[in-house]
């Protein structure tokens, strides 16, 4: 039962997934369907970003009241709308309208796959169950990429995202029929409602975890480096190699898909990894300087070398995987009663930061272009704001405290009170 449990709800990621990366592979099939500028290609992708940020403390809170079950099958309902409703955009408001739906509906996917994955495996397997569900959700990334841009030159994207919304609907169903919030529930459905008592309780939840120092590192560590990845990799990467280095929508799919199976790969094995050595820390601290190093060689142009640019890539999706343990670290260093709150906080973080930069990079690529057709020099301002906020990631990584993979927050609550 908790593999089917977990199968639907790493399913529902899946398309959290494909909705993220989507954008970036036919980002010039949007622009010459909707007549958009960087700026405002920018803005519509991050309408997806903008609504998941705001979404995420809800979220957590209704998974840790009303359960994961009811919330995951609404989200897939609504992301079914969205997605139908912008396959059929014939303007840019029906379009953004769309994608702020979908962006809704798979808002709920990744809190509540880690609130079952809490409730249904092993607290030391937690890390390693959130790794493969990672894992699975990035195959839909990898979907998103270049598959999806391939089909493009057969059948419209219009095509594509109505298929996928129809899938998303039937989803909502198999979870609402399958899933169970908790394993002492699969053999009955148990419907809880929050009662008036409880509201206080979980205001009190929200206010302990965002008064807890130790939780501030791993937000700030998740808005640098998930905010400049998912910003690259989910829109303006496939643009920059195309104007900066010649090379075709397809080729360019090509560096993100490599980015993406490379994360798929490493994001999959750090859980494990970091749960059979008992520590954090020590994976987050690499995973952050090899991030940050990628950067600094896109900054300085060493992706012109032959070959480098695969490098590059390979490397800065090897290196990502160091998300997959801040928001493992965020459970264990707040209250077990919380969880779904202290993940949804820090998870906050990254959306946050994509949903500010996706159009600030494209404002700042509209400014050095100035009405001129894009080159690689214009892009630079956008990869030294990108690169910034790598080393955003590598300073919260200095500060993120050691777990030993366990929930250390009855530790950390006589020294805060303390203070």
């Amino acid at each position: 039962m908790r593999w089917a449990v977990f199968g639907l709800a790493a399913a529902a990621f899946w398309l959290s997934y494909f909705h993220r990366i989507a954008p970036a592979a036919i980002a010039v099939e949007l622009q010459d369907a909707f007549d958009l500028s960087g700026a405002m290609l920018g803005t519509l992708a991050a309408t997806y970003y903008v609504i998941y940020t705001v979404m995420q403390v809800p979220i957590g809170v209704l998974n840790d009241t009303v359960g994961p079950r009811r919330v995951l099958a609404a989200g897939c309902l609504v992301a079914g709308v969205g997605s139908l409703l912008f396959g059929a955009a014939e303007t840019v408001a029906a379009a953004v309208v769309g994608r702020t739906l979908a962006g809704l509906g798979v808002s709920v996917a990744f809190v509540s796959m880690l609130k079952l994955n809490a409730d249904w495996f092993h607290e030391r397997r937690f890390a390693t169950m959130t790794g493969i569900g990672a894992m699975i959700g990035l195959t839909g990334a990898l979907a998103a990429a270049t598959p999806l841009a391939w089909i493009s030159t057969f059948v419209s994207w219009r095509i594509v995202f109505v298929v996928v919304g129809i899938t998303s609907l039937l989803l909502a169903v198999a979870i609402w029929l399958v899933v169970r919030d908790h394993p002492g529930d699969a053999a009955t459905v148990k419907l809880r409602t929050p009662g008036t008592h409880d509201r206080p309780r979980w205001r009190e939840g929200l206010m302990k975890v965002a008064r807890n120092r130790a939780t501030w590192p791993c937000f700030w560590f998740g808005f640098g480096m998930s905010g400049s990845y998912m910003t690259f990799v989910g829109l303006w990467g496939v643009p920059y190699l195309v104007h900066g280095y010649g090379y075709s929508v397809v080729e360019a799919t090509q560096h993100t898909s490599l980015m993406l199976i490379c994360l798929a790969v490493s994001q999959g094995a750090i859980g494990a990894l970091s749960d059979r050595i008992g520590r954090r820390r020590p994976l987050i601290l690499a995973s952050a300087l090899a991030y940050f190093a990628c950067w600094i060689a896109w900054l300085t142009g060493a992706a012109a070398i032959p070959g480098a640019s695969y490098a590059i890539s390979i490397v800065m999706g090897l290196s990502v995987c160091g998300m997959t343990l801040s928001w493992a670290c965020a459970k264990e260093l707040n209250s077990q009663n919380y969880s779904g709150i202290a993940i949804s906080v820090v998870n906050t973080s990254g959306f946050l930061a994509v949903g500010l930069l996706q159009p600030l990079v494209g404002w700042l690529l509209d400014c050095a272009a100035a009405g001129a057709a894009y080159t690689g020099a214009h892009y630079i301002p956008g990869i030294a704001l990108l690169t910034a906020f790598s080393g955003i990631a590598l300073a919260g990584a200095l500060f993120i405290r050691e777990t030993h993979c366990r929930n250390i927050w009855p530790e950390l609550e006589p020294k805060r009170r303390a203070a």
